[in-house]
C-alpha cells in the first residue's frame, strides 16, 4: 500500500529501505483517488519510533492511506524534538473541524497515576468524544484502551503484582467477525504494561465483544459499536528490538525487571529476539483498514458510516 507522507519525514527513508512504497506529498497530488485519510494520535514519549512502527502496519494493502501525525497541546513532550513536532505534528484544535476514516490513539507510559491526574487527561477525554462523531473507526492502543473503556463505559484499570511483559499466546473468539479473519486459532502478540482492564469486567459489559483473550495476559482485543471503536491490550505494531529495548533501559536504571517471556531465542537476551507476531499484527491493521474504514467510511467524508456492509460468515 502506498503510504502517503510529508516528504521529509525521517520514518520515510526506512520504510523506502524496507522496500515499503511510501508515497510522498508530489506524487500523490496526480494521483486521481482518494486517499484514506488516518489520523494518528501520539502519546509516547519516543515518538519517531512508534511512527515507523504505526506507518510500517499499515502499509500491507493496496489502499492509499494520507496519514496525520498529532500530538497533545498540553504535554511537553521531553524525548521528542520540538522541530520535529512543529514540522510533522498537528494539535486537535487545528483539526477537529475535520472528519477522518481512522483514527489510531496510542499508548503512554502514564500507567501509574489515575487517569484524572494524567496533564492531558481533559484533551484526550475530549478527542474520543469527537471522535464519535468525526471518525469513521478508532483503535485504542494499550493505555489508550484502558483510558477509553474507562471513559465511555466506567471500567477501572488495576494494578498488576509484575509487569505484565513479553509475548503472550492468545486464542481467537468470534472468529466471524471480520476484524480476526485470516488469524489462526492462536497466536502471540507483545505486551508491556503494568496495569490491566478486568476481563471479567469486560465480559460484563455487553456492548463490548471481546475478539481474543489470554490465559496469562487477560484482555486482547475487543470492539465496539460495530467497530467503530476497537482495543487492543497489547501492541502489535512493536518491532522485533521494542522490548529488548525497554528491557535494557529498564536494567541499564536499576529497576527489578524480569525478562520478556518468550522473547528471546532459549530465553537468553545476548540472542536476537525472534519475530513471531509481525504476520497477525499486519493481517489486524489490514483487516481494520479493508472492512471497517475502506468499506464502512462515506466516499466524501460526510454523513454515517455504513458497517451493515461488513459480512459476518
Amino acid at each position: 500500500m502506498p503510504i502517503k507522507t510529508q516528504n521529509d519525514l525521517p520514518a520515510k527513508e526506512i520504510l523506502e529501505n524496507e522496500n515499503i512504497f511510501v508515497m510522498d506529498e508530489f506524487r500523490a497530488l496526480h494521483q486521481d483517488m482518494r486517499p484514506l485519510q488516518v489520523l494518528i494520535l501520539n502519546n509516547m514519549p519516543v515518538k519517531q519510533d512508534t511512527e515507523l512502527q504505526l506507518l510500517r502496519a499499515l502499509s500491507n494493502t493496496p489502499l492509499q492511506v494520507d496519514v496525520t501525525f498529532m500530538n497533545t497541546k498540553t504535554h511537553v513532550s521531553l524525548n521528542t524534538p520540538a522541530s520535529h513536532l512543529n514540522k510533522f505534528y498537528t494539535t486537535f484544535d487545528e483539526i477537529k473541524d475535520r472528519t477522518f476514516d481512522g483514527l489510531i490513539v496510542t499508548g503512554a507510559p502514564v500507567e501509574d497515576i489515575t487517569f484524572e491526574e494524567v496533564d492531558y487527561w481533559k484533551e484526550i477525554t475530549e478527542i474520543m468524544d469527537w471522535s464519535e462523531t468525526h471518525v469513521t473507526s478508532t483503535i485504542f492502543l494499550c493505555w489508550a484502551a484502558q483510558a477509553s473503556l474507562y471513559h465511555f463505559y466506567g471500567l477501572k484499570k488495576r494494578q498488576l503484582p509484575q509487569k505484565m511483559f513479553g509475548l503472550f499466546w492468545h486464542r481467537v473468539l468470534n472468529r466471524k467477525i471480520p476484524l480476526v479473519r485470516g488469524f489462526d486459532d492462536v497466536f502471540l502478540a507483545p505486551h508491556s504494561r503494568h496495569t490491566e482492564v478486568s476481563i471479567d469486567d469486560i465480559r460484563a459489559t455487553k456492548e463490548i465483544t471481546i475478539l481474543a483473550e489470554s490465559d496469562e495476559a487477560g484482555f486482547f482485543l475487543g470492539m465496539a459499536d460495530g467497530g467503530r471503536k476497537i482495543f487492543i491490550m497489547g501492541h502489535p505494531e512493536y518491532d522485533r528490538v521494542t522490548l529488548d529495548g525497554e528491557y535494557k533501559r529498564d536494567l541499564g536504571k536499576g529497576m527489578d525487571i524480569q525478562m520478556p517471556k518468550n522473547y528471546y531465542e532459549n530465553n537468553d537476551c545476548k540472542n536476537k529476539p525472534l519475530l513471531l507476531w509481525r504476520a497477525h499484527a499486519n493481517n489486524l491493521y489490514t483487516n481494520w483498514l479493508n472492512y471497517y474504514v475502506y468499506q464502512s467510511t462515506p466516499f466524501d467524508l460526510i454523513g454515517t458510516p455504513d458497517f451493515s456492509s461488513i459480512s459476518m460468515d
